[in-house]
């Protein structure tokens, strides 16, 4: 799939295209619904099909010194975009040049002019141009004067409400990633190179492959049931530690992976580490024997869920 940035035109054998816009941070069932139709609409039309997405997010604009709250990165949009049947992703840059165009100016000049869009897709809650003064009203209005259609998709709701980025995030902060991956329709997961760090875990027989939480969403601080996904296509089982180590001086925050029967090397390695359930918060021990002993029984406690653990329908 081709990766586009609004910084330059789409190229020709793109435009005319049918576009899905929105920020679709974490890709959720709401998304895919979008997406979906865009596709559809795509495949019905014979045009090509672009999913164009924010980066920064906008928030992240507006409120730089917010907690971190991404759910996906950019490569991970791309290919869960891919996986639904996208010809291209392209990212909108989101700065102060995005951040003053005007409803009408977004519409002609960068909707039309820079992306060529022939059809727009978005959520029914889309709003864009400054001020956030365009909706899904206004977008059908200005397209409709240059001959551009657009369609808005209606939320996927569940006993909850809406399926929402936000509630995916409030699910992660309390500990509860099934119910995360219930919405994602996949586990959240997390995205890194494993990184050096100061190896004790090798010392106690519990090797870790170290990942910094960079932008991503906090979950909950503990232990939890994961899945690592390699470049390779091999999924390995494990026990991981989300937060600061408190057993260790100085704390520093690190997604910290210890894949069972697993014995090669990850550093400088890209993986993605899946948050299957959540064993039990993080703690302090006294000394290293304590802190191995209660390994040994999250571990034995990570295998057990992992054993009976089958993929989100």
């Amino acid at each position: 799939m081709e990766r586009l940035t609004c910084d330059r035109p789409v190229p020709a054998h793109l435009r005319g295209s049918v576009v899905a816009l929105g920020n679709f941070d974490g890709f959720h069932r709401g998304h895919q619904a979008v997406v979906g139709a865009a596709v559809a609409h795509g495949r019905a039309t014979g045009r090509p099909v672009l999913v164009a997405s924010f980066d920064p997010h906008p928030v992240r604009y507006f409120r730089p010194d917010s907690p971190p709250f991404r759910l996906t990165s950019l490569d991970q949009r791309a290919a869960l975009f891919a996986e639904a049947g996208a010809d291209a992703m392209l990212v909108f840059d989101f700065n102060e040049t995005l951040a003053n165009v005007s409803a009408a100016d977004f519409v002609t000049d960068w909707l039309i002019g820079r992306t060529g869009a022939a059809h727009i897709v978005t959520g029914q809650d889309f709003t864009f141009g400054k001020g956030r003064s365009g909706n899904v009203a206004v977008l059908a209005e200005l397209g409709a004067a240059q001959g551009l259609t657009a369609q808005a998709i209606g939320p996927v709701s569940d006993a909850g409400g809406p399926v929402s980025s936000s509630r995916i995030r409030a699910a992660l902060i309390e500990g509860d990633p099934r119910e995360a991956a219930r919405m994602l329709t996949r586990p959240y997961r997390i995205q890194g190179l494993v990184q050096h760090g100061d190896k004790l875990g090798r010392t106690i027989g519990y090797p870790t492959a170290n990942i910094a939480m960079d932008r991503y969403l906090r979950p909950k601080y503990g232990i939890y049931a994961v899945r690592g996904l390699l470049p390779d296509g091999r999924v390995l089982n494990g026990a991981a530690n989300v937060g600061i180590r408190p057993t260790f001086d100085p704390p520093k925050e690190l997604l910290e992976v210890h894949f069972f029967d697993f014995a090669e090397s990850l550093y400088d390695v890209c993986i993605e580490v899946e948050l299957i359930a959540y064993i039990r918060p993080e703690a302090k021990f006294d000394s290293l024997d304590a802190l191995t002993a209660q390994m040994d029984r999250d571990c034995a406690e990570a295998k057990r869920i992992l054993a009976a653990y089958s993929p989100v329908a």
